[in-house]
């Protein structure tokens, strides 16, 4: 060990002993030749600069480096899979605690649900899942995102209109608290009514990560299932997945034909998200770059089994082109082993290796967009020159709508849709002007809002996994309605509750972090 590595103070295991993974707590500080591999995400606008960090394998390493940073006075930060859209995991002091290498996916006997810990990507989730038990979740498409803050935050992806969201398949939660006296403890809590516990569980069914505690260990579980088969635990994964995507070149849509097709997308969704339409089976997304992107495209997937599987996606295809003026340039479609989409590396990522620098605003809608809206998104997308900001809608509704709002922490519960306006980049230099114009197209369409999508007939706010600084911006947020509402609507007021009980001095925290009640 060098010298500064001797200063560092990260306790040996209580148990005398390491779990399988068979190392740490590792903690690497500056000067280690690991320490700059280990200081940044995926998104490499935000680079951390903390004390150390430290790399850990169990529950137990977990509680005696968040005892010891408390101890010593040190900030605590938290990453599983590295995926933030803001710079919660980027503290320029401190420790950053990541749970990357904490994987475990496994059928717990005792609490007959399966437990899965927060480093486990999503891709590893399919997998296991899959060939242990040929089940799995309504998670998101990103194989390479971390559980730890996709859980928490109220995860979704192509089989949640279908299935629900994540968060309403998370049984029970393992979570390191702290308390009003600086003491660390680990919290195992559950969905049942009797638990006392159970409010902590409820603010990880969507209240969002790193503002209770650290996650280290989910439980999932099909909400009412009660049998002793771990194959009858969760729903079924497709045996083969159909997914199809039709491209039309921007140099061949009009003004009227743009304007159409938005207005196609919002009619179809209002249409076709009731929890019983046969359009609810699948997953749908419309996705327009600025026009120098070249390309604007909307997409489906489904399961193969479903009953006239391949007809839904064609009425969806049908429908959205319909009137546009212009044909499409390309159609790819196939139907593959349900892995090949759920798990194959690098799915569902955006960016490259190289190309990493990423914003992202979000909306959820309960309607189309009106007139205005599409007319005030042409003239930021269909405008000559270069724009590096993109919109995508996705599906959503479906099942996730049949949770009443207070259920869960997840209080979007009767959207159609959710919006991504998103950049990403290469170039460090080009930050302040692709941004700028990112939050340009995001503040005009909510412009009759305040410039944030305030919940109404049209709105329903934003979503905490796509983090968003802005909006708690007073330069950027004008509506005179806080971010916290914006995310979490009328369940605020517990979740400030809950941060109370068990983050009391507010150890777990970030710019967008539940607030302590006054």
């Amino acid at each position: 060990m060098t010298d500064t590595e001797d200063r560092v103070v990260v306790p040996a295991s209580t148990n005398g002993h390491h779990e399988a993974a068979g190392f740490g707590p590792a903690a690497i500080v500056a000067g280690d030749p690991r320490y700059d591999s280990m200081v940044r995400g995926t998104n490499h606008r935000f680079v951390a600069s903390p004390d150390f960090v430290c790399v850990v394998t169990s529950t137990e390493q977990v509680l005696e480096v968040v005892g010891a940073a408390v101890a010593d006075g040190r900030r605590i930060t938290v990453r599983s899979g590295g995926h933030g859209f803001e710079d919660f995991a980027t503290a320029d002091s401190g420790v950053l605690l990541d749970m990357s290498e904490m994987t475990k996916v496994y059928f717990d006997q005792q609490r007959l649900a399966f437990a899965i810990e927060p480093g486990a990507t999503l891709g590893h989730v399919y997998r296991t899942l899959f060939k242990g038990w040929n089940v799995t979740i309504p998670a998101g498409e990103g194989v390479e995102v971390g559980v730890g803050g996709h859980f928490a935050g109220g995860g979704f992806g192509p089989l949640s209109r279908r299935l629900g969201a994540v968060v309403d398949y998370v049984y029970a939660v393992e979570v390191v608290v702290v308390g009003e006296d600086g003491t660390a403890r680990v919290v195992v809590a559950t969905r049942e009514p009797d638990d006392p516990n159970r409010d902590l569980w409820w603010a990880h069914t969507g209240g969002g990560g790193g503002n209770f505690g650290i996650a280290t260990r989910y439980w999932v579980r099909s909400p009412g299932a009660s049998s002793t088969d771990p194959a009858e635990l969760l729903p079924k994964a497709p045996a083969q997945w159909r997914s199809a995507v039709v491209g039309w070149s921007w140099d061949s849509i009009t003004e009227a034909g743009f304007k159409r097709m938005m207005r196609n997308v919002g009619a179809w969704f209002e249409r076709n998200s009731d929890p019983g339409s046969p359009h609810a089976n699948h997953s749908a997304f419309f996705y327009a770059s600025h026009r120098s992107g070249g390309i604007l495209s909307i997409g489906a997937m489904i399961d193969e089994d479903i009953e006239g599987a391949g007809e839904l996606l064609e009425e969806y295809f049908t429908a959205i082109g319909a009137g546009v003026g212009a044909e499409p340039v390309f159609r790819h479609e196939t139907v593959r082993p349900w892995l090949y989409f759920a798990a194959y590396p690098g799915h569902g990522d955006q960016g490259t290796p190289d190309n990493r620098r990423i914003k992202i605003k979000a909306a959820y809608l309960r309607k189309g967009y009106t007139e205005s809206q599409i007319d005030t998104i042409w003239r930021h997308l269909g405008s000559d020159g270069t724009n590096g900001a993109g919109l995508i809608l996705i599906a959503y509704g479906g099942a996730v709508n049949t949770v009443a709002p207070e259920e869960t922490a997840t209080a979007q519960r009767d959207s159609i849709l959710k919006a991504a306006f998103i950049s990403w980049w290469a170039d460090e230099a080009e930050d302040e002007t692709i941004i700028g114009q990112l939050q340009a197209l995001y503040r005009d369409v909510y412009a009759e809002t305040g410039g944030v999508p305030v919940p109404n007939e049209y709105n329903d706010g934003s979503y905490i996994n796509y983090p968003d600084a802005d909006l708690a911006d007073p330069a950027l947020n004008t509506s005179g309605v806080p971010w916290s509402t914006l995310y979490y609507k009328d369940n605020y007021p517990r979740l400030q509750r809950i941060k109370k009980r068990y983050d009391p001095n507010n150890v777990f925290r970030h710019r967008l972090s539940i607030e302590l009640p006054d």
